[in-house]
């Protein structure tokens, strides 16, 4: 297990129990120490220290940042019966940190050099010569390691999330574009389009887009806002509306995804999990293209927000649907090459969601049968007749 943990993973664990081992008795931490190091295959002696400092850290949350820094330094101290390299040297880190904005430690590393004399030279800092030497040779690694507690007390108390959700995200694999090959029916690319208007302020509306790549089949729901546990609302909505199962979802690195709600339910369902690359819509080419000619020709870019807007928009997209899966045909890429700078693509002729699927020789006998009955209750327009 320890090898599939991840290092943010570890630091979450050591923060939730560190203010009860803090409290805990002797006996109690004992146990608390071996469960530990069974999750995160650390050393028992390193594990102490890092509860020792998780706990020295919730006793200090609301003091300041010097208080903190020398409260986790006396308890570092008795935890491992020896005075830590950098002790002295930690006050003039933080300073150097609060001087250049609070940057990370591979950043705050390169400017050192160039800092440090600056801060002597106008009587801010005054470092013995064995600090400036440690100063100067502190790796990048160390700086994260001494400033973590220190970067706690700055957000009140509070770890950032980033980290919690960065470590879900890398065990989420990457599929782009040219990954998707020939996939059967169910595999969904699923994408959020945002009715913010021309402000991302406050709460707006977002619509959950799901597009199946082997037949284009389109299904649109409103989401009152961004969470998710409305997600995996919406994906269960729609799976009712798909003529066949879910069997992968392909998402963006947005939060209202990649989080400890959506990613784990779709395991749980048995739908496979994949995600795009960062800042690369091409990845996400079949959905982009219905937010564009589904979502917004619908709808615009005007802000919408409020429950009885969402009740309204769903009641549209329900309508909508029969027309755009049914009688709305789209292209399909079938190759793409390059020759030289020049991009040469082919595609197959036009075909409705509902052709693809009955063309499709991987689904049954029976779904093709119910969507000719449901073809032959509509006319064009995609309304019952």
């Amino acid at each position: 297990m320890a090898r599939r943990i991840s290092m943010g993973a570890r630091r979450e664990v050591v923060w939730a129990v560190g203010e009860r081992y803090g409290s805990a008795r002797r006996r109690e931490k004992g146990r608390i120490l071996d469960e530990l190091t069974a999750t995160t295959g650390w050393h028992r002696k390193h594990a102490v220290r890092a509860l020792s400092a998780a706990a020295a850290s919730w006793k200090c949350r609301q003091h300041s940042y010097e208080e903190t820094s020398r409260t986790v330094d006396d308890t570092a101290q008795r935890a491992t019966g020896r005075r830590r390299k950098y002790a002295d040297a930690r006050n003039a880190l933080i300073a150097l940190w609060e001087a250049y904005d609070r940057v990370c430690g591979k950043r705050l590393v390169a400017m050192i050099p160039a800092l440090l004399p600056a801060l002597e030279r106008h009587g801010r800092l005054q470092p013995t010569n064995e600090d400036r030497g440690l100063l100067l040779s502190v790796s990048a690694a160390t700086i994260d390691r001494m400033l973590v507690d220190v970067k706690i007390a700055a957000a009140g108390g509070r770890r950032r999330r980033v980290g919690f959700y960065s470590a879900i995200r890398r065990e989420v694999p990457i599929r782009t574009f040219n990954d998707w090959g020939n996939p059967p029916p169910g595999f969904c690319e699923i994408d959020m389009v945002a009715h913010g208007g021309t402000s991302v302020a406050g709460s707006f509306i977002q619509t959950l887009t799901m597009v199946d790549i082997a037949t284009g089949w389109t299904e649109c729901l409103p989401l009152v806002a961004r969470d998710g546990s409305l997600v995996v609302a919406a994906i269960t909505h729609a799976q009712s509306l798909f003529p066949w199962l879910i069997r992968g979802a392909d998402f963006d690195n947005d939060s209202a995804f990649m989080n400890d709600v959506v990613v784990p339910w779709c395991r749980e369902q048995k739908i496979e999990v994949t995600r795009s690359r960062a800042y690369k819509k091409n990845d996400q080419a079949f959905v982009e293209q219905k937010n564009g000619a589904v979502v917004r020709r619908l709808v615009g870019y005007a802000r919408f927000d409020g429950v009885e807007t969402a009740r309204v928009m769903a009641r549209l997209y329900a309508a909508a649907r029969l027309h755009v899966n049914f009688f709305q045909p789209s292209f399909k890429l079938r190759e793409k090459r390059r020759e030289g700078a020049k991009v040469i693509k082919r595609y197959h002729p036009p075909a409705t969601p509902y052709e693809r699927a009955l063309a499709h020789p991987k689904l049954s006998k029976a779904i093709k049968r119910r969507l000719r009955e449901t073809y032959r209750s509509l006319r064009p327009g995609g309304v019952a007749g």
